[in-house]
């Protein structure tokens, strides 16, 4: 039922309807159009709409590779006046990117000015610069006045344009394309042109050709700016299977200047004592250069890179980054992994091969599948182009059969002319004659009336007959198309063959590259340190290792309050382990602690350690030094400092603790040391062999000493042969050796006997 209100915004074309259905049927009209009208490339010409329209209107003003250069503007101002009603930026940018060689493998448009340099620098504005079209454009475009794909008009109907571009060019993997449409997107590297035609022969006469088959000829992508891939190739050949996938691309190391051929591949030039630099010759695709040499530069003002002393650019043409180590004795093989990973000297290029088929029907292909849609493609253009081609021989010899019979009877033509008031309608009953072939003799001039051009006329028919019968017999067999079209893609790849210097691949496919062991610590530039680390948790790094005193606390300044807990000498190559006594492991990287000038920061603000736990001890992480661990009550075990470092701020829980119980020591165990001794709060001592206690990386551990009030108070280690040590009280600093031990030496887990006579009255080793 209308209401009055309904037919009257009906009559004002106003439609009433659901908000949500009409958004989300005009979004996604939006999205179409994005995905098959800007975002996504057609497989059969590899181009986008703006692409195809700048190629045709370039063509249209005659800008072939003999013609002379016109401005950009000119070309700009007739592709979105007549083709593409978008910003003139937008249409320059296009254009500009299918004229620069390092984005492009194989450029369709040749520059005259400044488009933009590998640094990142932009292009001048479109009225400085010239351009036109280069060989490559040409070939894609071959075949467009054969009638080999359709045209269709323009957005305002006033002009027509081609469909596709019908060329044998393999544009989509030859240049590769780029876009993000709604809700999909491509990513197609470049390739070489000679392995992809390669590959298509292989599919054009094998249907069932393998995927692997196809891999050995097609061996993967080939960047415009050279550099290498270096993922596996069984990596490589099923990203290329499943259509998805990605390629670590490094930049090379080449020193053409070098003295023998294994310094000019490792791209190390030796100098004068022994010294030697580093040259980077390719950087990976889509990387300014501008922006790598920042980055490196960067990074060694951040000491990250304190191997590497400098990085000049003295790239000309040719790109040329120098990277100076630091000093000769810097292994160029380290250097190299830490510059790939600290900068985008090693990046990721992705492969995501979504196109639009012959349907505009967007969807991710496979190689194999690809190929096989384009090969059809080329064997439909080979049809409509033999089609085409007899329609204009039937045309031509019609016309012929009409001149033949004007000279045969030359004499009655010339009388027909002269005296008949309409001589075309009398030729044509006469002589039955078509239409086309009564205009034709009509409009023929009379310098042409000569005896020898009748010999001319017969030889063509002959000509134009054979011709035919070739092209019917073409269309008749697909053997025939598939071996015509074979001999066309061989022709094509001598001109980009691998010894031509166009077609030569420039990205080199390697093996996975071999693991180089990385060193943390080559990125720290080595120097002494004393670590400090007051009682209420803040901490600092002094330079050198300051003498710490009798007290082991050294002449530090601290907060009103805070006193000194904890100061230990390393290298800032060092970790730091800081124990505290809720059985929780923290881990500070000795090079990045605060200056000693102030009181330091809170250790709080870089890790999380609970505010009811305490730090217990400071140590500092060796390999394989092994740490004696006990908790008060009376349990423990020995840990290996390599399984406490934590990569988190958070920590890692190390010693599981009961209710109440608390981590009270945490040693480092001396090489030498093969006993525990161990005391409790009831100041009754136990030893026993360092072999009874497990190894672990996480517990409770076992017990150390058992006790029916109270619990541990410390625990060490030490050398049975040597005795056991404790410190005495007062100044003096001395240390007491008790070496007849045997008594309190028993098993493991014993209540164990009072101390030898001046044991320290707080329990202490």
């Amino acid at each position: 039922m209308v209401t009055p209100e309904d037919n009257s915004d009906s009559e004002q074309g106003i439609t009433r309807e659901p908000f949500e259905s009409a958004l989300s049927e005009r979004y996604l009209v939006y999205a179409l159009s994005t995905i098959t009208a800007r975002s996504l490339p057609d497989l059969r010409d590899g181009l986008k709409p703006v692409h195809r329209r700048l190629l045709w209107t370039m063509r249209q003003l005659r800008l072939s590779p003999d013609n002379a250069f016109k401005k950009s503007a000119r070309v700009v101002g007739d592709v979105i006046g007549k083709y593409h009603p978008h910003g003139d930026t937008a249409v320059y940018d296009a254009m500009v990117r299918l004229a620069q060689p390092f984005t492009l493998r194989y450029p369709l448009v040749e520059g005259q000015g400044n488009f933009g340099n590998i640094d990142g620098d932009n292009a001048a504005a479109y009225r400085y610069t010239e351009a036109r079209l280069t060989r490559t454009a040409m070939q894609l475009m071959a075949g467009l006045d054969e009638g080999t794909v359709d045209f269709i008009p323009t957005y305002n109907g006033e002009e027509q344009e081609p469909e596709l571009m019908p060329g044998l060019f393999p544009n989509l993997l030859a240049n590769g394309a780029s876009g993000i449409a709604v809700g999909m997107a491509t990513s197609i590297p470049s390739h070489n042109v000679a392995e992809v035609l390669d590959a298509a022969e292989l599919v054009l006469f094998n249907k069932d050709v393998t995927h692997d088959e196809l891999m050995a000829v097609f061996h993967g992508p080939d960047f415009a700016t050279g550099g290498l891939v270096v993922d596996g190739p069984e990596a490589i050949s099923r990203a290329y299977e499943m259509g998805r996938g990605g390629f670590r691309v490094r930049g090379r190391f080449h020193a053409p200047e070098a003295e023998n051929a294994e310094d000019r591949e490792a791209g190390i030039e030796r100098q004068k004592g022994g010294g030697y630099q580093l040259v980077i010759s390719e950087i990976p695709y889509q990387v300014p250069k501008s922006k790598l040499i920042e980055q490196i530069a960067q990074a060694i003002a951040d000491k990250k890179l304190p191997i590497l002393e400098d990085v000049r650019d003295e790239s000309d043409e040719n790109i040329r980054i120098v990277l100076v180590p630091r000093s000769r004795n810097v292994d160029p093989e380290m250097l190299k992994e830490s510059v790939y990973k600290l900068t985008d000297l090693e990046t990721r290029i992705s492969l995501n091969m979504n196109v639009l088929d012959a349907t505009r029907t967007p969807m991710v292909m496979g190689l194999k599948e690809l190929l096989v849609n384009w090969v059809q493609h080329q064997i439909e253009i080979l049809q409509r182009r033999a089609q085409h081609r007899l329609e204009k021989i039937a045309d031509r010899l019609e016309l012929l059969e009409g001149y033949i019979i004007a000279f045969l009877n030359l004499d009655r033509v010339i009388e027909i002319i002269r005296y008949e008031d309409h001589p075309k309608a009398v030729m044509m009953e006469e002589f039955s004659l078509t239409d086309r072939q009564a205009e034709a003799i009509l409009d023929t001039r009379l310098r042409s009336l000569r005896k020898l051009e009748e010999m001319k006329l017969r030889q063509e028919k002959d000509d134009l007959l054979k011709e035919q019968g070739e092209l019917e017999a073409l269309l008749a067999s697909p053997a025939r198309q598939k071996t015509r079209l074979k001999k066309d893609l061989a022709a094509l790849r001598k001109e980009y063959g691998p010894d031509t210097p166009l077609g030569a691949r420039r990205t080199t496919i390697t093996d996975a590259a071999p693991v180089v062991e990385f060193d943390p610590n080559a990125m720290i530039e080595k120097e002494p340190v004393t670590v400090v680390l007051s009682q209420k948790g803040w901490v600092r790094g002094a330079k050198g290792h300051v003498d710490l005193g009798k007290d082991g606390a050294g002449d530090f300044k601290y907060k009103e309050g805070d006193g000194p807990a904890f100061a230990v000498h390393c290298q800032t190559t060092d970790r730091v382990l800081l124990a505290c006594d809720d059985g929780r492991f923290f881990t500070l990287g000795a090079d990045k602690l605060p200056g000693a000038r102030g009181f330091g920061e809170p250790l709080r603000n870089t890790l999380d350690i609970e505010a009811s736990a305490t730090i217990i001890a400071v140590i500092v992480h060796a390999k394989d030094k092994q740490i004696l661990l006990a908790s008060s009550i009376g349990k423990g075990f020995v840990a290996i400092t390599d399984e406490l470092l934590a990569e988190t701020r958070k920590g890692r829980q190390v010693v599981n603790l009961k209710e109440g119980a608390k981590l009270v020591v945490a040693r480092p165990i001396a090489p030498a040391h093969d006993h525990v001794a161990v005391v409790g709060e009831n100041r009754k001592l136990v030893a026993f062999a360092l072999e009874e206690m497990p190894v672990m990386s996480r517990g409770q551990g076992v017990t150390l000493q058992r006790y029916r009030d109270g619990g541990l108070s410390d625990a060490t280690t030490f050398t049975l042969a040597d005795g056991l040590s404790w410190t005495m009280g007062g100044d003096s600093g001395r240390t007491r050796t008790e070496n007849e031990i045997a008594m309190w030496k028993v098993a493991r887990g014993a209540a164990g006997r009072m101390p030898p006579q001046g044991f320290p009255k707080d329990n202490r080793f």
